[in-house]
């Protein structure tokens, strides 16, 4: 097994496609085919399923793929510290979509510095979310528990090898664009919320109430619109009076001070929190933006 094996299968994991790969790395897609076809066999599994749509990553593949890439990137560390001569380190954070999150993430490479770091965060789906944490895609993983999906949510982070470490709780808010008819009433019933859209975070093939990011998400509602980024459900507050549940948390440096948090009557509490690899310790960076998440603590109490 070789470093540039690691690299190509990265390349195609990423890529999605054999031949998009092949081009990227200059190599003949027969060539790239026969490398990876050599890794399979000296490795006795299968990381990929090659098929005329594509290929598809298999689940030893998935788990091969996850600690190739913490090699690559030690590799890569290394190079950059002894060889090129450069010390910058990577920092990667993983969230449902959290404005709060994104904020804090914001005050971390202004304290870091983007000298010595090279940084990356992703909103993603809730699944995903794990999935970047458990392959070392990211540090670091924001989300939520809640009474309802905490035993199916701890089974998943378990498997995948993962803790999960509260932060604080918070109540349940209803979240809709400052001119909508209910924004000035102080408290919100889900009875009221009937007559308008429910907007909802796309989470894609691994659709399932329990990885929903919106609390609620067994009420039957009768408007559901899914989207899949943040920008798309801010528009579509202000431009059909829809709306959406949430942690109460209101960035308006991020979003604008156009939208309302406001109470719902029928609360449940949320536990936001992290999830890490089990037993790893945090990064110098990872333990600034951890406490950059406490601070929200503050301003829900």
């Amino acid at each position: 097994m070789t470093l540039q094996q690691l690299r190509y299968a990265l390349s195609i994991a990423d890529c999605g496609s054999m031949n998009e790969a092949a081009k990227r790395l200059f190599l003949s897609q027969p060539s790239l085919s026969e490398t990876i076809k050599e890794l399979e066999g000296e490795i006795g599994l299968q990381i990929f399923l090659r098929s005329n749509r594509g290929i598809v990553i298999t689940p030893e593949g998935e788990e091969f793929l996850g600690y190739a890439r913490q090699v690559t990137e030690q590799f890569g560390l290394l190079q950059s510290r002894y060889v090129d001569k450069q010390r910058k380190e990577k920092f990667s954070v993983s969230m449902q979509h959290y404005t709060f999150a994104v904020k804090a993430f914001v005050e971390t490479v202004k304290q870091a510095g983007m000298d010595r770091y090279e940084f990356a965060a992703n909103e993603t789906t809730t699944y995903d979310v794990m999935e970047n944490v458990r392959n070392f895609k990211s540090e670091i993983g924001v989300l939520y528990l809640n009474d309802f999906n905490e035993k199916v949510m701890n089974k998943i982070i378990h498997e995948k090898g993962l803790e999960f470490v509260e932060l604080f709780s918070c109540d349940t808010y209803v979240y809709l664009w400052a001119g909508h008819p209910l924004a000035e009433q102080a408290v919100i019933s889900m009875e009221e919320l009937d007559a308008y859209p429910c907007l909802s975070f796309d989470q894609g093939k691994n659709s399932s109430l329990y990885l929903a990011e919106e609390m609620k998400s067994t009420y039957d509602y009768k408007r559901l619109i899914k989207a899949s980024d943040r920008a798309t459900l801010l528009n579509f507050m202000k431009g059909i009076n829809a709306y959406t549940l949430c942690s109460g948390i209101v960035c308006e440096e991020l979003n604008g001070d156009e939208y309302r948090a406001v109470p719902l009557r029928e609360t449940e509490k949320m536990r936001i929190g992290y999830v890490k690899r089990k037993g790893a310790k945090l990064s110098h960076i990872g333990e600034i933006y951890v406490g950059e998440l406490k601070k929200y603590k503050e301003k829900i109490m």
